[in-house]
């Protein structure tokens, strides 16, 4: 059975957004998303679909399916000013923390390590360093999986 069977509708929705908003909280350094920082995000998601770990694989083909369209619509969603936008991401992270502790321990695991592994390629990318939010990142991957989401608070 797949994970996303477990998951409603919304859930799946919301958790293929994951990989979006790690990208846009990633690369907003500059309190925009510009085109290249979208088309580097871009194609590390296609990367990723090929190159993840067996778990997340049918997780990244639909995310990839639907990249551009969630990031450019969160793009265009999400608050301009840098503090209400990061707020908002936060907020939206809490959510899908809630969502992947669902699919179980070594899917939740696989996950956080791919998201990791999403953000600091997306980071590096553009010379982003992520330290107002090592905070939730932490919680999806750094830290124990027993400890999953403890330290996340707004």
């Amino acid at each position: 059975m797949k994970p996303f069977n477990k998951l409603t509708a919304q859930e799946n929705e919301a958790l293929l957004k994951f990989p979006a908003y790690i990208s846009i909280l990633a690369a907003f350094s500059n309190d925009k998303l510009d085109k290249a920082e979208k088309n580097t995000a871009m194609k590390f998601a296609h990367t990723k679909t090929f190159t993840c770990d067996p778990l997340l694989s049918d997780f990244y083909k639909e995310a990839e399916k639907i990249f551009e369209k969630n990031i450019e619509q969160l793009d265009k969603d999400l608050p301009k000013e840098k503090d209400d936008r990061n707020a908002a991401i936060k907020k939206e992270l809490l959510k899908l923390e809630t969502i992947v502790k669902k699919l179980g321990n070594e899917y939740a695991s696989a996950m956080n390590r791919s998201m990791n592994s999403f953000t600091e390629h997306v980071s590096k990318a553009h010379f982003n360093v992520l330290t107002d939010f090592i905070f939730p990142l932490t919680a999806l991957g750094l830290t124990d999986i027993k400890t999953y989401g403890d330290s996340l608070k707004i």
